[in-house]
């Protein structure tokens, strides 16, 4: 892929703001989460809460706070107040963990998991939208360079 030249800097030495990575993919998340938004709102939940619920659905096993906050993407200090709310209504289990009686392993709650099995289709209809207006293979393009972009900078000694 040929990547052209680097954008000139602007008078201030830093380049143009439509020229930012942080800012392009902040600008695409919105612009995704958009669409998603309505859905969860329908049912209650924040978009912080949908990740946590995911992440929980997605694992095999019970997550702690720290993993579950990683794979989430949350600061752990949010996952624990997103965990108060959840285990408020149900939705999760928090258990003792095996290898640690100090520390705490969550799952979710057969009502957790009926809530994500709920909205299941509801979200693939908006991915599926996505794929409509963007491209099926656009989409799997995208989503494998954003992955290769977050394994490259989260590891400084990796090359392309």
């Amino acid at each position: 892929m040929s990547s052209g030249p680097t954008p000139a800097p602007t008078a201030s030495g830093i380049r143009s703001i439509d020229q930012s990575l942080p800012m392009a993919l902040l600008t695409a998340r919105e612009s995704a989460m958009r669409l998603f938004r309505p859905m969860l709102a329908d049912h209650d939940l924040t978009e912080q809460q949908w990740r946590v619920l995911r992440t929980l659905h997605a694992s095999s096993e019970p997550l702690e706070v720290g993993p579950l906050a990683e794979l989430a993407s949350l600061l752990a200090p949010s996952v624990s107040r997103i965990l108060a709310n959840l285990e408020s209504r149900h939705l999760i289990v928090r258990t003792v963990a095996a290898h640690d009686q100090r520390r705490a392993a969550i799952s979710l709650s057969a009502q957790g998991s009926s809530l994500v099995e709920l909205i299941g289709p509801e979200s693939e209809a908006t991915y599926e939208e996505i794929e409509r207006r963007f491209g099926h293979e656009r989409l799997q393009l995208l989503l494998r360079e954003l992955s290769e972009l977050t394994m490259l900078l989260a590891n400084p000694q990796t090359e392309p």
